[in-house]
């Protein structure tokens, strides 16, 4: 049984997104450890990539300044060795595929099992390459997390027979960041998910006020939210956890 599954336990799940090392990597870690004494029910680590092709403006420049600041896919590794120390919840690693081939795609897995990482999400990986890490991630215990998009269309079902973790639902085209609607019929993709596993379904991208969450998880399992929390650790810096913070218990009750 995934680990994933019990941030889904209590109810509908709050899913924060990160960009590691923005500002720095000690205020990363207070602003994680603030969201989670909020209630977010599992943590998204985003790993800074300089072509980061599925983020939108306010993700993009995190990256920017987390890389600039001299962030390293290994010091990442050293934050969740001290999260795990008191973090609980389920923690996923957000990144893309050149960050694991180039770091060694065994050696980063088996990095993700040992620090205490559940799942990885990489989303410029198609369904039909995931071959590349799946048999890795599956000897290695951690879940390849799968996402459906609008255009996924008859590949729906494929998808979701072979999901594992959670399935990270994109709630419309594009790139990630705030959205003023939503006009994608997810009802009906979250349907067809459920006619094709038990595995729980969270919807991203777009999501930034407690009631447009409180909307996308009556639809599915739980809302995933990323620029938002992004945004409040660019503008606020190092005095962003107590922001982050009040912004994850406003979005967390607005789920319950």
């Amino acid at each position: 049984m995934s680990n994933i599954a019990s941030a889904f336990d209590h109810g509908k799940a709050f899913i924060a997104f990160f960009t590691c090392g923005d500002p720095d990597l000690a205020t990363t870690a207070a602003a994680i450890r603030a969201a989670v004494s909020a209630g977010a029910d599992l943590i998204e680590l985003g790993i800074p990539f300089s072509d980061p092709t599925a983020e939108g403006p306010v993700i993009q420049e995190a990256n920017l300044r987390a890389l600039t600041g001299g962030v390293t896919t290994d010091l990442i590794f050293d934050l969740v060795r001290d999260l795990r120390r008191d973090v609980r919840v389920p923690m996923v690693f957000m990144t893309y595929a050149n960050v694991v081939f180039s770091y060694g795609a065994e050696a980063f897995i088996a990095a993700c099992r040992q620090i205490g990482i559940d799942g990885l999400i990489l989303p410029d990986l198609p369904f039909e390459e995931k071959q590349e890490f799946q048999p890795l991630c599956s000897a290695y215990g951690v879940d390849l997390i799968s996402l459906i998009a609008p255009t996924s269309a008859q590949r729906i079902s494929m998808i979701a027979r072979e999901a594992e973790g959670f399935i990270y639902l994109v709630s419309s085209l594009g790139v990630t960041g705030a959205r003023a609607e939503i006009t994608t019929d997810l009802g009906a993709i979250v349907r067809a998910v459920r006619e094709n596993t038990k595995v729980p379904c969270a919807i991203g991208f777009g999501i930034s006020t407690p009631a447009r969450a409180a909307r996308m998880a009556a639809l599915a399992d739980g809302a995933i939210v990323g620029s938002a929390i992004v945004k409040l650790m660019a503008q606020y810096g190092k005095d962003a956890p107590a922001h982050v913070g009040a912004y994850v218990k406003s979005m967390k009750d607005a789920l319950r």
